[in-house]
């Protein structure tokens, strides 16, 4: 194959190779475990701490509330269920959306299982939750609100220091999915009124099974990993130190120039998006239409089956998806186009492209000629589409 374009930046990104050159020593000269008190552990230990500090300088937080994880959903994971058992004296009801990661769901539907409740916020057209469904859905017994930052399937972007403001009003501790803001968008933990704030290091071109979780300094939390004292007693077993430089090293990179980088996604964005409606009919384009992840462009193509269109772009050199990597391989809708209001036929039609710093107007040129090819010949093989054209 000639030609290749990857498309699917949401679902992870290359390792940049500022960020392996910065990696590289810890694999094998610098191996030391960071809990030695030899000269070998201390290096490492002088590397984590750096990157605990690249980490908190992004999200104006200090560098004691950054603790190093093995990624997103496990972040997802001990920020819920950590502020669960710990203040389940003062109250068991949790507040999410209908639209979060399943990290962010399945944890929720586990506490349902064990004493918990859990209101599930309804989304607009586009994605967006209504802050007076909010208020309305407070309770004495509420202890915590988790709600993502921005959508990883839509792109559509939650008024979050609003509902921050919320939450701090009213005494609840604050967690947000950030695992596809980060990177792309500009964060301030004290600004935004986070308490609890999950990333991932492979979505900003660092590398996969390492993450984040922020936890504001007095925030009342268990431990997800029972075991040694790493992570200031907070998060056991021996730190994941290559993974933990290159997160460092890589979120440093992203917020370098990065009014610049996303004026160029925007715009990469906005010309797929207008090219595709130029050019194909009976499309739906999801999320809200600006406020909206720099490179996220999703759509529903009516009379498609979402798992033939990624076929044939793969067949063609580009990589897509249809929504959540996550999910890839289920034969369900999304949850997500579901909850915006589409029906079950349209949202089996859905393509997700995301954009990256490394994609250009060629390629999005390219593959829009390519959608326009394959989304003609799959609706002749299409019997409902077969009626639309006859009734023309």
């Amino acid at each position: 194959m000639e030609k290749y374009i990857y498309m699917d930046n949401s679902a992870t990104t290359p390792v940049r190779k500022e960020v392996l050159d910065e990696m590289l020593p810890y694999f094998t000269e610098k191996y030391g475990n960071p809990s030695s008190i030899y000269s070998l552990g201390s290096a490492s230990r002088v590397a984590v701490e750096k990157a605990r500090e690249q980490v908190a300088k992004v999200l104006n937080a200090d560098k004691n509330e950054i603790f190093f994880t093995a990624g997103g959903s496990e972040s997802d994971n001990w920020a819920i269920k950590g502020i669960a058992l710990k203040n389940k004296n003062k109250g068991n009801h949790i507040i999410t959306t209908k639209i979060e990661h399943h990290a962010v769901l399945h944890t929720c539907e586990y506490l349902e299982k064990n004493g918990f409740e859990v209101t599930y916020l309804d989304v607009d057209q586009d994605g967006l939750i209504n802050l007076d469904d909010l208020k309305n859905a407070i309770k004495d017994e509420t202890i915590l609100i988790t709600i993502m930052f921005a959508n990883n399937e839509i792109g559509t972007i939650q008024p979050i220091k609003e509902i921050g403001q919320i939450a701090r009003e009213r005494g609840i501790y604050f967690h947000t999915d950030a695992v596809q803001a980060v990177g792309n968008l500009k964060i301030d933990v004290k600004d935004m009124n986070i308490d609890l704030l999950s990333l991932s290091g492979h979505k900003f071109y660092g590398p996969k099974g390492v993450g984040v979780l922020y936890i504001k300094k007095g925030t009342k939390i268990d431990s997800l990993i029972a075991g040694g004292a790493q992570e200031r007693n907070k998060r056991a077993g021996t730190e994941n130190v290559p993974g933990i430089v290159g997160l460092g090293k890589a979120i440093e990179l992203a917020y370098e120039n990065l009014d610049e980088k996303n004026e160029k996604l925007i715009k990469l964005r906005d010309r797929l998006i207008s090219k595709i409606e130029e050019n194909i009919k009976y499309v739906r384009l999801n999320g809200h239409r600006t406020n909206r992840l720099p490179g996220n462009v999703n759509f529903c193509f009516e009379f498609i089956e979402g798992e033939s269109l990624l076929l044939s772009l793969d067949m063609v050199g580009v990589a897509a998806s249809s929504g959540s990597a996550c999910t890839s391989g289920s034969l369900d809708p999304s949850h997500v186009l579901l909850a915006i209001g589409l029906p079950h036929e349209i949202a089996h039609g859905s393509l997700r492209l995301s954009l990256g710093i490394y994609n250009t107007e060629e390629e999005v040129d390219y593959v829009v000629d390519k959608l326009v090819e394959i989304v003609d010949r799959l609706r002749k093989m299409s019997p409902l589409y077969d009626k639309i054209a006859e009734g023309k």
